[in-house]
């Protein structure tokens, strides 16, 4: 149950009272909203009162006589509006005439509610002022959401992309001014560090395009009853020239066939991602260990690497948004920071669980579970 505050601002006594007995008991449901909204009912008698109350407490809703002694109900929507409170009002009022009408809806006045008023009229406007306020702040909180997200990953792009591409260009301007000589073989190495910079831009720009989508919804799955086995063998053959370059042997441990409803290009991101950085972040001549069982109505993929292991803060960040361990074991090793990301939170969307064992210097653990559907 969620409590909205309602603040009665009203010269009348039993305008106040009816108000605290109609809504006393009243409750509000949404769609969008999993709890019902219940009600607070606080009085004022002036638009003094009022502005003191809004000033010391946090008010939802304001229902405004625009007659007060004092200051009018007029010039207590201005204030609100110029304190840019977080609030609706409506104007409960007999004297409503044009002028007055204009200058609440000028200053955000959400309606008008003219006395006297029945119970159901009071219900029914309470019911739709609370679902305004409900939209308006939801909207307003994914906008500054949205914000922020765009920002920090435009941050992190030009971040992550301004260092390959000032490497390509050195490298070009050089093969360019011929600085090594005429002989294309002496430039061999810089065109491999160029394409291994460009691979590794791909890698970010997919990586963020991916996580995306993921966050907003907008990915339309493909859930279809696959065989989990073929997907692991041809992730283990994606992963064999990086194993190889590191000298990390590949052990794999998989039933002959296991058929479970998923989207196919789901799980090739979780294997892809648990076995690179396996291979990756493994020892020379390391062993990689990949396993998948099956135990009651789940399916275990585990993934043991005798590498370089994490401390326990890097494996308490382990799934953030750009989360890499730096130290001297890692600097020389390349990724975007949203692999693991990308993979848990398609692991919760699939209703599994994700475990992390590592130890600094040992090697590290990836156990996931999921459902056999």
């Amino acid at each position: 149950m969620e409590t909205l505050k309602i603040l009665t601002v009203d010269d009348e006594a039993g305008i106040r009272l009816g108000v605290r007995r109609v809504l006393r008991d009243f409750k509000v449901s949404f769609p969008f909203h999993e709890d019902d909204f219940d009600y607070k009912i606080i009085d004022a008698e002036t638009g003094e009162q009022a502005i003191e109350i809004i000033d010391s407490q946090e008010i939802d809703i304001v229902l405004l006589d625009n007659r007060l002694p004092g200051i009018e109900g007029i010039e207590v929507l201005e204030y609100i509006k110029k304190q840019n409170k977080d609030l609706a009002v409506m104007m409960i009022t007999s004297y409503a005439s044009i002028d007055v009408a204009v200058k609440a809806t000028t200053n955000g006045a959400f309606n008008f509610m003219p006395k006297p008023f029945t119970q159901q009229e009071l219900k029914t406007a309470i019911e739709s002022i609370t679902k305004h306020l409900f939209l308006k702040r939801m909207t307003c909180k994914m906008t500054d959401e949205g914000k922020n997200i765009r920002f920090k990953f435009l941050s992190v792009l030009s971040h992550e992309l301004k260092s390959p591409i000032n490497a390509i260009e050195g490298y070009l301007q050089i093969m360019k001014d011929k600085q090594v000589g005429s002989d294309i073989e002496s430039y061999e190495k810089m065109i491999d560090r160029s394409l291994d910079r460009i691979k590794g831009m791909r890698q970010l720009i997919m990586d963020m395009l991916d996580f995306t989508r993921i966050e907003s919804g907008v990915k339309n799955r493909n859930i279809q009853t696959v065989d989990i086995v073929e997907i692991a063998r041809v992730a283990v053959d994606s992963v064999q020239p990086i194993a190889k370059q590191n000298d990390v042997k590949i052990h794999t441990d998989f039933p002959d066939e296991l058929l479970v409803k998923v989207d196919s290009a789901e799980i090739e991101i979780i294997l892809n991602n648990l076995l690179s950085n396996a291979a990756k972040y493994n020892k020379e001549q390391g062993d990689l260990f990949f396993s998948i069982k099956t135990s009651e109505n789940q399916y275990v993929i585990k993934v043991e690497d005798t590498g370089i292991g994490m401390s326990d803060d890097e494996q308490s960040r382990l799934f953030q948004e750009f989360m890499r361990a730096k130290n001297e074991s890692t600097k020389n090793i390349s990724g975007t920071g949203l692999g693991l990301s990308i993979m848990k939170k398609i692991i919760d969307l699939n209703q599994g669980t994700v475990e992390v064992q590592s130890k600094r210097g040992e090697g590290t653990i990836f156990t996931v579970v999921m459902p056999i559907i």
